[in-house]
């Protein structure tokens, strides 16, 4: 990169601000999808909207494509570089600005870890819903770019529905700024637009987020199955019976032998096929009933036994294994891929079988770990990349549930985006008309694709349209 260019980026966001190509440049090479990887050519952690704004202009100016990044923690590759370029990274925005109690509203920047604005507001007696897996160090806005959901969006949405502002720097450094309260917008819903967009519209370094009350009585259930079919069973019936619990999530044995063996330990039993873990949130009355309904439909479906908690400490510990199963799966294997599918809550069982399957035909680990409430698969694959045999298995065996899911009425992806891990399936899903439309609104953004160049939408179909050798409208 010319140098007058990286003294000039150096000028403005000082040296803490800048990592140039070497070791300390190394984890940003990929985000939490490590089996693609390339070195950027800078890395910029500007300190605020301003530093950002001057950086995107310099960067603009030198038509350098820029990647947005907030912690890494993501799953598909959206924060990995394609052909260098520059990383523009959040981690050093992590300020509150606003805490607006009355109006259950926080304003706060977009580097800030997810669980760390739910501390600040808990002694007001709100919190942020939308709770990822890897709440303790993803960043509200790399949350903002995946759409990211959790456990507890069963019940309160995903991420779209708890943001209400956003102030945006746009790829000229421009702002745009979406951050004033309208209870009901005039024109096109940009907010709206933006979240989910992948780094490919612009950076959003300011959220104004929606706060909830936290519940006055909340009960957690831990069902423990000699099957999984039975816990997935156990899922349909009490969606079927119109109950609300707030989480609906399902771990299998494998997953829960590599919780129980690390730092994570819930105290799970080891011999159990699967655990169920439910949450219940309401008043005394709400929280009663719908218990009472959910353990009836546990035991029906024959739960070995069932086990509830109230206070903070034990559903803590209920949980622990839940948030912590990523993470010990290093017991499993060096490697994760992390398959990440929506299915219809009415398949729910026959489409966690096939998955199991597939990954049986290719003769591959599987541990099964998703958002059951909500049909938001996550079948984790336990390999090592090293492997390349191996590897060529795993991406085969995801690629096959992503068809299977698609193929059953599902979509691909519900939390974790497609950046470079499900590109060239968006044709299950998609026409190539469709996919243009999507170019079309990622060119009125980003004219010129700079921002996050080859993510999310399938590379021929950017440069068909690019070489003209599609007609307009079509």
């Amino acid at each position: 990169m010319d140098r007058r260019v990286v003294d000039a980026l150096r000028a403005i966001v000082g040296p803490r601000g800048l990592i140039e190509p070497g070791t300390r440049a190394l984890p940003y090479e990929s985000d939490g999808l490590a089996i693609y990887a390339q070195r950027p050519e800078l890395v910029l952690l500007p300190a605020d909207t301003a530093e950002t704004a001057a950086c995107m202009k310099i960067l603009h100016d030198a038509g350098v494509p820029i990647v947005p990044r907030g912690a890494g923690t993501g799953l598909a590759g959206g924060a990995t570089p394609v052909a260098g370029g520059v990383i523009v990274g959040t981690a050093r925005m992590r300020r509150v600005l606003e805490l607006d109690v009355e109006n259950r509203r926080a304003r706060v920047e977009a580097g800030l870890v997810n669980v760390d604005l739910t501390h600040a507001c808990k002694s007001h007696g709100l919190y942020y819903a939308p709770d990822p897996s890897s709440q303790q160090a993803c960043t509200l806005g790399g949350n903002v770019a995946n759409n990211s959901g959790g456990p507890h969006c069963f019940k309160h949405g995903n991420t779209s529905q708890h943001v209400l502002g956003l102030l945006i720097v746009q790829h000229d450094g421009t702002l745009l700024d979406l951050t004033a309260p309208r209870l009901d917008p005039l024109g096109y819903d940009l907010v709206g637009l933006f979240v989910g967009s992948e780094g490919m519209f612009g950076i959003a370094t300011e959220l104004v987020v929606r706060l909830v009350p936290e519940a006055p009585v909340v009960e957690t259930f831990l069902g423990i199955f000699a099957t999984l079919e039975a816990a997935c069973d156990s899922v349909s019936d009490i969606i079927a019976a119109r109950l609300e619990p707030s989480a609906l999530e399902i771990l299998d044995r494998l997953t829960i032998e590599a919780v129980e063996a690390s730092v994570f330990a819930a105290g799970y039993p080891r011999e159990a096929e699967a655990v169920l873990l439910v949450e219940v949130e309401g008043s005394e009355p709400e929280v009663a009933g719908c218990a009472r309904a959910v353990r009836a439909i546990l035991e029906q479906r024959g739960a070995l036994s069932v086990h509830s908690a109230r206070d903070a400490a034990a559903r803590k510990k209920l949980w622990a294994g839940r948030k912590g199963a990523f993470g010990a799966m290093g017991r499993v294997a060096p490697d994760l891929y992390v398959a990440d599918a929506v299915v219809p809550r009415t398949k729910l069982r026959e489409l966690v079988l096939r998955t199991v399957e597939i990954a049986r035909a290719h003769k591959l680990r599987l541990a099964t770990v998703f958002h059951a409430g909500d049909g938001n698969l996550h079948p984790n694959i336990c390999y090592d990349r090293r492997d390349k045999d191996e590897l060529a298995r795993v991406l085969a065996a995801g690629d096959e549930m992503l068809e299977l899911c698609v193929q059953a009425g599902g979509a691909l992806t519900g939390e974790h985006g497609v950046g470079l891990e499900k590109q060239q399936q968006m044709h299950y899903l998609f026409s190539d008309a469709d996919l243009r439309q999507m170019c079309r609104a990622r060119d009125a953004w980003d004219p010129a694709r700079r921002l996050n160049p080859g993510k999310l939408i399938p590379v021929r179909v950017c440069e068909e349209m690019r070489a003209g050798s599609v007609p307009e409208g079509a």
